[in-house]
């Protein structure tokens, strides 16, 4: 839902009554993740995607439907072999979608107008939704923030508040989009334990670019446009400028092992050594190797290569962190220009950030849209 803020902060503005239809499970082959969202208004205005347009229909009568009884609802597609013009996912996987109305009565109208002023643009927080359980607890939802405080009820008892929101803040902190079930026992706080779809908003996640080459600009510019916080680090103050580096986030000069050692990093950081100069990447990557960071890749020919590796292993850097490294960096693609090498490195960083092997889909029988493995979602 998040991925529709803007339009959603103007209809509550404009005091528009509309319903929202989120996405909370996908199987096998979905078009789109967890989280996505559709949204229609009272006047028939419909903007997002749920689907990618295999279902959009199917979803807009059912906003239309809660718009009109005010109730949330819950519905399954899938694929049907049996009939060819059922309503389902022709990629043969299965979405699970929740449809809340946001009417000017409803109490999940209060908490969205506090979650679309406060987590887009990464502002940190989590939605919690309750998508299956006591049928008057379904779409109800909490804003949950990182001090464990939350805004809305789930209109049972105030134990079960406390409960989802803890349950919450546990995904949060782990900047993690997901479900969870909550209630100790099937008989605690109400009929049945409901289940919480909970949407995590976290900064978007780090890509940090050591080595002001030509190179570095094509890459930051696909950094950016893959969501990432793209941060050019160099210690040579002629190269390192805003100029050469318009579309980065930050720009830093300074020695990269020395700068690498004192900015946050967390589990969705990637680092990607472009200087191909022993001097600034082996004391840089002794400190990278060592970080739990999500890819680590170096730039340099098979025989620069070699070579930093052994200058590694003499600096004391075990064989187990060396297993991180991924270098030469990026896929092979035939890449020549800085262009196409950018998107050889953003190929192995979402290869390697999505379980993926890298090969052509002609030749895999794998599941195209992977489960698991996925990092974290940005707002």
């Amino acid at each position: 839902m998040l991925d529709l803020a803007g339009d959603l902060r103007r209809w509550l503005e404009e005091g528009r009554e509309f319903a929202v239809a989120t996405v909370v499970s996908v199987g096998g082959s979905a078009p789109r993740g967890p989280g996505a969202a559709l949204a229609v208004d009272g006047d028939g205005t419909v903007i997002g995607s749920v689907s990618g347009g295999c279902v959009e229909g199917a979803v807009y009568d059912l906003c239309q439907e809660a718009l009109a009884d005010g109730r949330a609802r819950t519905e399954r597609f899938g694929y049907s072999d049996e009939d060819a013009f059922a309503v389902g996912l022709t990629c043969g996987g299965t979405i699970e979608v929740l449809v809340t109305p946001a009417g000017a009565g409803s109490p999940v109208r209060p908490v969205l107008e506090s979650a679309l002023a406060d987590l887009p643009g990464g502002g940190p927080g989590a939605l919690a939704w309750v998508t299956d359980g006591p049928a008057d607890l379904l779409g109800r939802v909490l804003l949950v923030r990182p001090d464990g405080t939350y805004d809305g009820g789930l209109g049972g008892a105030a134990e079960l508040d406390r409960a989802a929101a803890a349950a919450a803040r546990d995904l949060l902190d782990a900047g993690s989009t997901g479900t969870v079930t909550v209630g100790p026992g099937a008989d605690a706080y109400c009929e049945g334990r409901p289940t919480l779809f909970v949407q995590s908003s976290v900064p978007p996640p780090r890509m940090i670019v050591f080595g002001a080459v030509d190179f570095a600009a094509a890459l930051v510019r696909v950094g950016a446009f893959l969501g990432y916080h793209v941060t050019v680090c160099d210690a040579r103050p002629v190269f390192a400028t805003r100029a050469r580096f318009p579309e980065a986030d930050e720009i830093v000069v300074d020695w990269p092992h020395r700068y690498l050692r004192t900015t946050r990093t967390d589990a969705r950081t990637v680092l990607c050594v472009l200087t191909h100069d022993a001097k600034f990447d082996v004391p840089l990557l002794e400190v990278a190797l060592r970080l739990p960071v999500a890819y680590v890749g170096a730039m340099g020919s098979r025989r620069t290569h070699t070579d930093r590796l052994r200058r590694l292993r003499d600096a004391g850097v075990g064989e187990r962190a060396l297993s991180r490294l991924r270098s030469p960096i990026g896929l092979d693609l035939g890449a020549r220009t800085p262009e196409e090498t950018a998107l050889s490195i953003a190929a192995e960083i979402v290869a390697t950030r999505h379980g993926g092997t890298g090969a052509p889909l002609t030749t895999t029988t794998t599941p195209i849209h992977r489960e698991g493995r996925a990092a974290p979602a940005a707002a």
